[in-house]
């Protein structure tokens, strides 16, 4: 079975405040969902609150990040699938309940993880 990376920036979820608790459950109830099918890997957002670090090969640490990845924020989750339509059709559920697209990728095989 393959893994497949499901997930959105944050400024793609342009839902009213009044709507984020039901947009939230909504979510939740996918997520149980998937874990009841036996797909959910894992999954979550990445906290905004903590800024992002550089490890350099020779251990240095510093306060920046690769420049594409500046603006990495949002939701994930991990789904480990049968095929790419089973993906598609969880990455649609994701979309639904959260109310923004989801932008799906599939990790390629190694055998050592």
């Amino acid at each position: 079975m393959t893994k497949y990376l499901i997930s959105f920036p944050a400024r793609a979820m342009d839902v009213p405040a009044e709507d984020f608790a039901a947009v939230g459950e909504a979510a939740h109830e996918v997520i149980r969902e998937a874990k009841a099918a036996g797909v959910y890997v894992f999954g979550g957002g990445i906290n905004a609150d903590v800024a992002p670090l550089m490890v350099a090969s020779d251990g240095t640490i510093t306060n920046e990040t690769y420049p594409e990845t500046k603006e990495f924020d949002g939701g994930f989750c991990v789904l480990q699938l049968p095929s790419r339509e089973a993906a598609i059709h969880w990455a649609a559920k994701i979309a639904k309940a959260c109310r923004c697209s989801q932008e799906l990728r599939e990790f390629g095989y190694d055998p050592e993880s």
